[in-house]
């Protein structure tokens, strides 16, 4: 059975750009649709309901970072945002919001595609055995309705960031380095700062630890990366 094409919603106001982007991407046979400014892309967005957004961080009614958080409120779709700038701080902003994945202008269309590829991969079918829900204590995490729960009160995490939890509570015990949790997760090899890692786990921490400062759940392994590890045996 063949899949349906991935549909990807590309939003930026420069129109050589947006334009160039739509011509290559519909060439690798991606639905494809654009918008030009932060009002249009929401309609677009609610009615195309894309698997990834191609998102310029400078838009002429907004601001790229708030509209990835408000469009990951409603789904688990993949931001990848663009950026002129190369230095960190645009990127320590977007992951925080829920980025997968940045761009710096200009770049090459083949290198976005590949990386375009390498974030859809993270669709694939979860098996059943990784269905069944994770609770450990406090904490649920149900993988087959994408949703996390501490004290039966729902916890909202980007569709990255869900991604990250579940790896980690998959794998109780486990130290993991950052290059391996970027390769497992983000599921290609990440060419940047590795610190990408830190920011995630910071944003997961202080929506399912009690206190994020002194995490229960989370843990850091100093020189080498993180674990999952509770006192409290797997319920189920």
């Amino acid at each position: 059975m063949t899949m349906a094409p991935a549909k990807i919603l590309v939003v930026d106001d420069d129109p050589a750009i947006r334009n160039l982007i739509v011509r290559f991407l519909s060439q690798k046979n991606y639905h494809i649709e654009a918008a030009d400014n932060g009002k249009t892309a929401l309609e677009a967005f609610n009615r195309f309901s894309p698997d990834l957004v191609i998102l310029d961080i400078n838009l002429p009614d907004t601001i790229g970072f708030s509209l990835c958080e408000q469009m990951q409120s409603r789904t688990d779709v993949f931001i990848m945002m663009l950026t002129n700038r190369a230095d960190t701080t645009d990127k320590e902003e977007g992951f925080g919001k829920g980025a997968d994945d940045f761009v710096t202008k200009p770049f090459d269309l083949v290198e976005l595609e590949w990386r375009i590829r390498a974030i859809l991969k993270r669709k694939r079918a979860v098996t059943p055995v990784t269905k069944q829900p994770l609770i450990f204590d406090k904490l649920t995490i149900d993988p087959e309705r994408r949703q996390v729960k501490v004290n039966d009160d729902p916890v909202f995490l980007t569709a990255l960031e869900f991604d990250l939890l579940h790896f980690l509570a998959s794998n109780p015990g486990k130290v993991w380095r950052r290059p391996e949790l970027i390769q497992k997760v983000w599921d290609y090899e990440h060419v940047g700062d590795e610190r990408v890692v830190d920011v995630h786990i910071g944003q997961i921490r202080k929506k399912i630890e009690t206190d994020s400062s002194e995490p229960s759940l989370i843990h850091t392994v100093r020189g080498v990366g993180y674990k999952f590890e509770v006192n409290s045996n797997l319920v189920s």
